[in-house]
Formats: structure tokens, sequence, C-alpha cells
């Protein structure tokens, strides 16, 4: 689960809700990456979660029976003490999410690794499975935000792979990532709009063709994509699946929530994906910078933070020396020859958006430190390709 969440939780932790009494309030739709990257299984989840076994017992007997009899015997063979002795309870209790999730009645999900990085609501009746990437956020604002060119461009250069397929690592692609701030609310309404048509659209030309999967409108829209650019035809195949699947239609709402969410951070539109990258490792700098000076933009106030009173913001206010933050956790080795020290060094200055100081640069290279990083910087200022500024950081 992604919890970007769970600084100030609630005393109760509801199960998933289903709406339903008697049994149908502990047996709930469940879904994996592929009832999502295609068509569900219709697979159902017993989830006793918050009853004791002497509650499930009286209050459910049939389902406390299939229990007993199906899981029992597994788990009582389980070395995990806590699987074995609360065996009636559904896997890892995920406790955290489930305060996240009360009081909405809807949440973000994304399949952990897949082809196309692609985010969509899911009623608070559906449990996910744990290879969905689950945000407990219901304003479809955000799922505008999550699913623009600016996230996920982000998200593919933050997060890892599996093979060929990026997957979304929470602690590198939400975590970190610098949501836009102090957005107006009639461009926000707009984000919305658009967010919640591509969602309702996206499901509906699902439900009316069987043979049409979620991986396969993103493989005819990344088609669309490459032809327009190229100025080349569509093979057959996947034009059918765009006209059918009203492709052309899904497109249109990406492209308005891309110009959206980049009016929103201030900036253009067609901007590179490495224009981007760079402007968002700069806000993110900026933001931890702020954070460390306690001033905390909350995605969920009402909930991470209640009653606390809103700080205002200065865009001018000093800030004072931000910690570099790097796109990726990725440290490079201290090469072994000068040139090569060189290199590393001029790279990583040239990357940067904003000045360095030794002890920044050495932050991203494994075997020195600021002391072994100076001369380098020294010696790139010599042949013209630093600047040395009168605080002590460099530029390139």
């Amino acid at each position: 689960e992604a919890e970007k969440l769970g600084y100030a939780p609630s005393k109760v932790a509801p199960r998933f809700r289903s709406g339903k009494s008697g049994d149908a309030n502990v047996i709930f739709d469940y879904r994996n990456g592929r009832d999502l990257a295609a068509h569900s299984r219709d697979v159902k989840v017993i989830d006793l979660y918050g009853l004791s076994e002497a509650e499930a017992r009286d209050q459910h007997p049939a389902v406390y029976q299939h229990v007993l009899s199906d899981v029992k015997p597994h788990r009582a063979q389980n070395n995990r003490a806590s699987y074995r002795d609360n065996w009636w309870i559904y896997g890892e209790a995920r406790s955290e999410l489930r305060k996240a999730m009360a009081g909405i009645d809807r949440y973000i999900a994304t399949i952990e690794t897949a082809k196309h990085r692609v985010f969509q609501f899911l009623p608070i009746g559906i449990v996910p499975d744990n290879m969905l990437v689950c945000t407990a956020l219901s304003d479809a604002f955000w799922l505008g935000v999550m699913s623009s060119r600016i996230h996920v461009a982000w998200a593919l250069r933050a997060g890892g792979t599996l093979e060929d397929r990026p997957r979304y690592n929470k602690t590198a692609c939400f975590d970190p990532f610098p949501f836009p701030a102090d957005v107006p609310d009639n461009l926000k309404d707009r984000i919305r709009d658009e967010a919640e048509k591509l969602d309702s659209l996206r499901k509906k030309v699902l439900v009316e063709h069987s043979n049409l999967t979620l991986t396969g409108l993103y493989n005819a829209l990344e088609a669309i994509r490459v032809a327009e650019r190229e100025k080349t035809a569509i093979e057959p195949k996947l034009k059918d699946i765009a006209t059918r699947g009203q492709v052309s239609l899904i497109k249109q709402h990406h492209d308005a929530i891309d110009a959206a969410v980049a009016e929103a951070y201030g900036w253009s539109a067609d901007m590179s994906d490495d224009d981007i990258l760079t402007r968002l490792v700069a806000l993110n700098r900026e933001r931890a910078t702020e954070e460390a000076k306690g001033i905390i933009r909350w995605l969920r106030p009402e909930y991470q933070a209640p009653g606390e009173t809103a700080k205002p913001t200065n865009r001018d206010l000093d800030l004072g020396d931000a910690p570099a933050l790097p796109i990726t956790a990725t440290i490079i080795p201290w090469p072994k020859t000068l040139a090569e020290q060189v290199s590393a060094v001029a790279n990583i200055l040239a990357a940067s958006p904003s000045p360095l100081r030794p002890r920044d640069i050495a932050r991203a290279i494994k075997g020195t430190n600021a002391k072994g990083i100076t001369p380098v910087l020294d010696a790139l200022t010599a042949i013209g390709q630093a600047r040395r500024l009168a605080d002590g950081r460099y530029a390139a």
C-alpha cells in the first residue's frame, strides 16, 4: 500500500466496507493486477479483520465454518506465529491503510509492475491484492495529477523495472514526488473534470467490449502518439482497438490533463521529459527545505493533520541551502583515474538545476568525500567547465 498518509490515524480501524449486512459484510470483491489490466475474474475474499475468533463464529457461522475447515489447516503449518495463532484473520492486516481508507468511498490504484503506468479509482468495497499500489485519496484532482505526464515521467525514471516492465515503488515514485500546491479552485475543477471523464470512459468501453483490455487501450494510445509524431499509419489491429475503445477520446482527456497539470505547476505543457525531471528535482529540494522549517503541504489535511491551522507560505522566503536530492537512489563509485573523476563530477554538476557544494556531490558518489571532490571542482573551474561562487558552491 502507498500511504503518504498516517500522520494522525483515526481511532477506529474498520474493515473494507461493502455497505451490506450479514455475511456479505465480510465477503468482498478482490482485485489483482491482472484483473485491472484485463478483465475481473469476479473473485471474492473473506475478510474478518477486527473480529475475534468468537465474534467471527457467532456473527458469521457459515463463513467461520469455511475458514475453519479450509484455512486453519494451512495456517497451522505456518512458521509465523501471528499467522498461525490468528488463523481466521485475512493475511496482512494493513491496518494503516485501513485507517487511511476510513471516511472515503473510493481510492486510487495502480498495478505495481505494468507496461503502462495507469491510475484509476476503485470503490472502497474492493479489497486490493498486495501487488496493487493503493493511495487513500478520493478527490479526482489527485487522480488527474498522478495520471499526468509530469507524474508518470517522474515515476518511470525513479521507479525500478521487472524485465522490461516499469515498477511503481511507493518510496521512490510517490513519497518524494512534489505535488502542485496553491492551485486555483477553477483549475482544480478542470483537472477533476477531465480525470473523472477519463476514468469513466475507460471503465465504460471495457464493460461494452469484453475482448478489450486496459493494456490494449494503452497499446493503441501509444501507437496513435507514435503515428502522429512520425507521420505513419497505425497497424490494423491497433486501429480496430482504438476505434472500438474510443482511444482518441482517451487521448484527448490525457492531453487536457497534461496541459492543466502543467499549468498547475506554472510550467509549459510542451516541456521535454528531461526538463520536467529537472524542475521536479528542484521543487523536491525546495519542499524538503520547507518541511524542515515546519511548512508541510498535506494532501489530506483533514486526515493527516486534523485541526491544524494551515501555515502560510512565502514564495520569497529565504529557505537556506537545500539538500541535493537525486531523482534516483543510484550511487556511483568513485572512479580510479583523474580523467574519469573529472567527467563524473562534471556530469553531476551539469545535471543539477542549482549550484552544489562539494559535500552535495559527494553524497552521489561512493568512495570519496567533500575533501576529495574539491580539487576536481577546482580543476573544472580552471578549464572553464565550472564556476566557483562566493558562498563556496559550484555551478556548471
